[in-house]
């Protein structure tokens, strides 16, 4: 039986780039299942306020393009679409 040195490794982990890389990943996913979110959906993923989204998005002409709803139903928007729209609106703030 061969009798090997005892290794001691030490290795420093950047905390906010593991979590930036799993954030891109889930994001990629997240991209790939969704075509359409609702308000709520949007709320989450995006750590913003519901007021906040229909003050400065969802009044936004643009977004109200992408906006599908029956008579008084619920409102949904096509996810990738709305997205980048949502990307426009904050780069002219």
């Amino acid at each position: 039986m061969l009798n090997l040195p005892i290794v001691d490794l030490e290795i420093a982990v950047d905390q906010t780039e593991i979590r930036d890389y799993i954030n891109k990943q889930l994001d990629q996913v997240i991209q790939q299942s969704l075509f359409t979110w609702d308000i709520e959906t949007m709320s989450k993923k995006t750590c913003m306020s519901k007021s906040f989204l229909e003050n400065e998005f969802l009044r936004d002409p643009r977004m109200k393009l992408l906006e599908r709803r029956k008579e008084k139903g619920k409102r949904f928007w096509f996810y990738e679409e709305s997205r980048q729209v949502m990307k426009e609106i904050m780069d002219e703030w």
